[in-house]
């Protein structure tokens, strides 16, 4: 208990450090130096901007004062499209402008698109009028003048009305057609990037280059620096921010050093001290500190040192890589951790043994690590003092690194075994493991291939999104406990059971697709693709004249799973509270509790597609169309369909009847709307068309009451006297209180059998439910009083008779020779056969 406090009071102590540090950052002269310009800098800042060598800046500035009001300023949008066409046409603009154009551009889209609409009531209510003068006479048939006026005001009217949306679609498809242009010049860029050939890094003559690059970058950061501290201003700024530099740097020491060590014996004592649910979410989410003290403590000493002065424009140029070379390393410690603990295994994708895991968590590590330094060297490739030569040659190294600890990270997969139940098929899990363990190897020997030819940009393209997409994958994988366990914090059920349910599964999946734009950025699509990606979906298809978008198709499900839940609600009152009070059976009861589902549901549907706004009318010729054929293929379900409509309305059969139909008898389940359930009294369910019961014979034997009646036979020896039988047998169904007395049970004498005196025994009962044991007890009871008054119960006896018994004697024994036992069983088996034969002779066995 103390160890685990002492945990606690370390993780609360490094929130207090970063807290502190928020403070002091906002308390001091830092914080302002931070907002404020470099002093070093500040006549660059404020000397003018130089005039681009394409006209652009007006193009940024007329979208937002393009219109006033409602209304559209279309010689605006004129004059940017056209500027917009003769850039295009040129192609000389910087991808930066390009960016910039096509976020106007996008603008004025959505301005055009939320224009066809905006004026869609005024034409409905002029179309509406139309439509009440009636159709136009034909050729040669006069129509009143008056109506004729109306008809032509009306027309002008609605083609006026018509006029701004015809102007915005037009002028939607325009922007759209530059935006489409804009992309591809994009993408076609981006291509060429991919495939420029750079001077091949394995060449010994561009090495000098690359050393040449480094020595003329370390001169400049150092003679920025010296400036820097020789100029009194910055020295002073220095002074002035030197307590509060100070405490930063404290505060980050010892959040380094000390930070996640505090949150990792924090997570141990959590593993080890419950296992109850909730214990995997609490320790995720207290895992998570392990990467973000140390990512927050680094962050703030590069704003230390921006908010120093002593950072000039190229080493501002370096800090953003080496912040995220802290990042990634502290995040591959983090994710290596989750996947790869050291302590109790969770229920993951590989299971490995304690070395093998450490194993993995190293090469994790050093995945990250060498994901940070590619992305440092590619800034510092990009910087104006490397020559385009050493280019290739500083991030050879690093691509040749992250290419080696991919072929670890695939020898590892193919260690790990899956980790299924046995009754679960391993194929897809593996085929998973098998394709990712491919393509480590493949990216392995192609990246760095690459690379040494001259494709630097394609080798960055290829290795580093490779990492990234592992990130993303391995973040998934840490998850799924996570989703498990909370499911069956909600729910309050138990570890094993969430992860049998449906629900978890679903959320993963969520998980899943959600971070599908995660990996198409990670692969080179731009941010404006995928927003235009968004763009359309949320516009959603046209099918005729009713528009389909998602947010219509969620306001249908929303509405119908509101009407859905509603129409539930109403049948569980009237089942429960409305209906029992009424004189209506229990059957009738059922068919007005599923008429109102019926009802409910098909309501449901209609507000659902209403609210939605979705207009199907132009789609009614389709539906009719589709309809005749549906109607052709799926005759025996409309079919069933309304025979279960009939069921519910005249009520031959209700649920918790007992009725037979064809072979089948058995108790009514449930009336559905194609088929009827019954349990058959082996409890077996049967399931029957509905349009049998229409077209069939049903017999139900508790239709309206539970009163039905009961036969018995019985029969006695000749010679007993019938009157006494009689009057036996009416006593025992007399006795008997599940019999009714009215109408009285009778007795008949049926006649002369072949080997008995026939006796029959009639009862009615109150419960035909309870026949079989009624007859059962009968039957005792006749078994009883006849043992007592001696009347014997005649059965069939047969006697029979062998031909030839001597033939079933043993053969005597052969002189000389050793004696043979015969076979008794197989004599026994003859002697059998032969005396099931018709004739009930046996011949003997017969020699072969």
């Amino acid at each position: 208990m103390s160890s685990l406090r002492m945990a606690l009071c370390h993780a609360v102590l490094s929130l207090a450090l970063v807290l502190t540090t928020l403070a002091v950052l906002d308390l001091s002269p830092v914080r302002a130096q931070m907002q404020a310009p470099d002093a070093a800098e500040v006549p660059e800042a404020a000397a003018p901007p130089a005039t681009p060598s394409v006209p652009g800046p007006a193009i940024a500035q007329s979208a937002p004062a393009a219109a006033e009001g409602a209304g559209i300023d279309y010689e605006a949008w004129e004059a940017d499209a056209t500027r917009a066409e003769n850039l295009l046409e040129a192609g000389t603009a910087s991808t930066a402008f390009f960016e910039n154009l096509r976020a106007t551009l996008v603008d004025w889209r959505t301005r055009f698109l939320e224009a066809e609409n905006a004026n869609s009531a005024r034409i409905n209510t002029l179309q509406a009028q139309i439509d009440a003068l009636g159709a136009v006479p034909a050729d040669g048939q006069p129509e009143p003048d008056a109506i004729a006026d109306r008809r032509r005001i009306l027309n002008d009217q609605l083609q006026e009305a018509q006029l701004p949306r015809i102007d915005a679609s037009q002028a939607f498809t325009r922007a759209d057609g530059l935006i489409a242009e804009i992309d591809t010049l994009l993408s076609e860029r981006q291509q060429q990037q991919m495939l420029e050939l750079s001077p091949s890094p394995a060449n010994p003559v561009n090495w000098p280059a690359a050393l040449t690059g480094l020595r003329a970058l370390a001169v400049s950061l150092q003679t920025d620096l010296t400036d820097r501290l020789t100029n009194p201003a910055q020295r002073e700024l220095l002074l002035d921010s030197a307590p509060a530099l100070a405490i930063i740097a404290l505060v980050a020491l010892v959040a380094l050093l000390r930070g996640r060590l505090w949150i990792a014996r924090l997570t141990h004592r959590l593993e080890s001290r419950t296992h109850t649910r909730g214990r995997p979410t609490l320790v995720f989410f207290v895992s998570l500190l392990q990467m973000l003290i140390p990512v927050v403590a680094v962050v703030f000493v590069l704003g230390g040192l921006v908010a120093s002065g002593l950072i000039g424009t190229d080493a501002r140029t370096l800090l953003e890589p080496l912040a995220g070379l802290a990042i990634a390393s502290y995040f591959a410690l983090w994710l290596g951790g989750r996947l790869f603990p050291e302590g109790e295994l969770p229920m993951g994708v590989i299971e490995l043994d304690a070395h093998q895991r450490a194993s993995a968590r190293r090469t994790v590590f050093l995945i990250g690590v060498m994901v940070g330094l590619a992305v440092l060297m590619e800034t510092i490739s990009a910087m104006d003092e490397i020559p385009p030569a050493g280019q290739g040659v500083l991030q050879l190294p690093v691509y040749i690194g992250l290419a080696l600890a991919y072929l670890r990270a695939a020898r590892i997969l193919r260690r790990g075994r899956t980790d299924l139940a046995e009754d679960e098929s391993p194929g897809f899990m593996r085929r998973i493991l098998g394709v990712v363990r491919q393509a480590l190897v493949l990216v392995a020997i192609v990246g760095p291939a690459l690379a040494v030819v001259g494709y630097v940009h394609a080798a960055e393209g290829l290795m580093v999104p490779t990492a990234v997409s592992l990130a993303i994958f391995g973040v998934l994988v840490a998850l799924q406990p996570v989703v498990r366990d909370a499911y069956a914090v909600i729910f309050r059920t138990s570890r094993d059971a969430a992860a049998e349910a449906l629900l978890p599964i679903l959320v993963n999946f969520l998980l899943a697709f959600g971070a599908l734009p995660l990996l198409a950025l990670t692969w080179g699509m731009r941010p404006q693709q995928l927003s235009e990606v968004y763009s359309r979906f949320w516009e959603g298809v046209t099918l005729g004249d009713a528009r389909i978008t998602p947010g219509s198709v969620f306001a249908v499900i929303l509405v119908f799973a509101l009407g859905y839940i509603a129409t539930r609600l109403l049948q569980g009152a009237l089942r429960s509270t409305v209906l029992p009070r009424t004189k209506l059976d229990a059957g009738a009861r059922n068919a007005v509790v599923s008429g109102i589902g019926y009802v409910g549901i098909g309501l449901a549907a209609m507000i659902a597609i209403t609210a939605g706004g979705i207009d199907l009318t132009a789609l009614g010729f389709v539906l009719g169309a589709l309809s005749v054929g549906i109607g052709f293929g799926l005759q025996n379900v409309v079919n069933n369909f309304v025979s279960g409509i009939i069921l519910l309305v005249e009520r031959p059969i209700s649920e918790g009847d007992w009725i037979e139909v064809g072979s089948y008898m058995g108790i009514v389940k449930r009336i559905s709307v194609r088929s009827t359930r019954i349990e058959t009294f082996d409890k077996t369910d049967v399931i029957v068309p509905n349009a049998d019961f229409i077209s069939g014979t049903v017999t139900n034997w508790t239709r309206g009451n539970t009163i039905g009646r009961a036969v018995i036979t019985v029969g006695v020896a000749y010679g007993t006297d019938t009157r006494k039988v009689q009057d036996i047998l009416m006593a025992i169904a007399r006795e008997h209180p599940v019999v009714a007395a009215f109408p009285e049970p009778g007795v008949d004498f049926l006649g002369f059998g072949a080997d008995s005196l026939d006796f029959r025994i009639r009862v009615i009962l109150r419960d035909v439910n309870q026949m079989l044991s009624v007859k059962t007890e009968i039957h005792h009871r006749i078994a009883e009083r006849f043992a007592e008054e001696g009347i014997e119960i005649p059965f069939a006896q047969r006697d029979i008779w062998l031909r030839n018994p001597e033939a079933l004697r043993p053969a005597p024994k052969a002189v000389g020779h050793d004696p043979v036992d015969r076979d008794l069983d197989t004599e026994q088996s003859q002697i059998e056969d032969a005396m099931t034969q018709d004739d009930g002779v046996f011949d003997g066995p017969q020699d072969t």
